[in-house]
């Protein structure tokens, strides 16, 4: 019982904190907004300044929201990887999953010709977001299918992390080859794509992708407790009456479409993937899903906020990529990580 209240307590404790870099994230930035007037506008009261208002409304607060569903997104994506590869490296953008959802955006932004940039495709409304979810999914679920199929024949979890990192190096070298042969205009949007943000997603694709975040989260939380049996392996979960084979395609749907849809719209975003369960596991010290799926959500939540802080360096009209914060941020995380406890291995055997 101890340890349930114990873990309650560091639950809300991460949702005070969420809440309070979400307040922050919306007053911050190269116009600083009184907390009196963020809280009057997030309440739906009536403020005398309206240049406030509209910013608040259409930037500031679809881009935390985008925040939450990226930080829940990529973290949960990063924690069913390391379960189901049983390796404490494996994460979206290590796997080449990531370098999979770009391949599928890429196939439309490069390859439709001069009317397939990203403006033009949001201009179709709903449709033209769903195209891009839908490329960026199958994707990111062919290069997970990849590696489970070489995963069956490999039993080095190091090994199978390098043959991850190899085929992400050949589907980022086809793309590099698309790019070469692509039109000047197509080819700056396309990198400006790859450097990752959080302020692209409009208020009408926020329901979008909020859609294609929430269905992913919900099968990663019907599959709680079957993660936990893949932790001990195959046979103990064949053992407990589950069905391995359903249990890795639920997986593979739910990695694909979070990391799918997430970089579809916001480009691709590292660290977050492989740092976040790391950080969690640290926190509630245990291997239960049932209690690390909802940690890793705020966990990913506040540090995507505490990030985009950073990004959007109050007080100056510079932006910076969020992928840039994130990477800077995150490897000394995860050194720190790794040289401070020795139980990351006793957490996938």
């Amino acid at each position: 019982m101890a340890t349930t209240v114990s873990h309650k307590t560091i639950l809300w404790g991460l949702v005070v904190v969420a809440l309070f870099l979400f307040v922050m994230d919306i007053m911050l930035g190269s116009v600083s907004i009184p907390f009196d007037q963020v809280l009057r506008i997030l309440i739906g009261q009536d403020t005398d300044n309206q240049a406030w208002l509209f910013i608040i409304e259409k930037i500031r607060l679809p881009k935390a929201l985008t925040a939450i569903l990226v930080g829940c997104g990529l973290s949960v994506s990063g924690l069913q990887m390391q379960t189901l590869f049983r390796n404490p490296l494996a994460g979206p953008s290590e796997l080449g999953i990531t370098a999979g959802a770009g391949l599928g955006v890429a196939a439309v932004m490069l390859g439709g010709g001069g009317s397939a940039s990203m403006y033009a495709i949001r201009q179709l409304g709903v449709s033209g977001s769903w195209l891009i979810v839908l490329m960026a999914s199958l994707g990111s679920a062919l290069i997970l299918i990849i590696i489970l199929t070489i995963a069956g024949r490999l039993r080095d979890n190091v090994i199978l992390l390098i043959v991850g990192v190899m085929i992400g190096t050949v589907t980022l070298s086809l793309i590099s080859i698309w790019q070469y042969f692509s039109q000047p205009e197509q080819l700056q949007e396309y990198i400006m794509w790859t450097f990752g943000s959080l302020g692209g997603v409009t208020q009408s694709h926020l329901y979008v992708l909020g859609a294609v975040v929430a269905f992913g989260l919900t099968l990663a939380f019907i599959s709680s407790k079957a993660l936990n049996g893949l932790l001990l392996g195959d046979n103990y979960a064949r053992s407990m009456g589950l069905t391995v084979g359903r249990i890795r395609f639920i997986v593979l749907a739910s990695t694909s479409l979070l990391t799918g849809g997430i970089t579809a719209f916001c480009g691709p975003i590292g660290f977050i993937g492989i740092a976040v369960p790391h950080i969690t596991r640290s926190l509630f010290n245990t291997s239960d899903h049932r209690i690390l799926i909802p940690g890793v959500c705020l966990v990913g939540t506040g540090l995507l906020l505490l990030c985009d802080i950073i990004a959007q360096m109050p007080g100056s009209e510079s932006i910076l990529p969020i992928n840039v914060v994130t990477s800077l941020l995150g490897a000394p995380v995860v050194i720190w990580i790794i040289i401070s406890r020795n139980n990351m291995r006793s957490s996938f055997s």
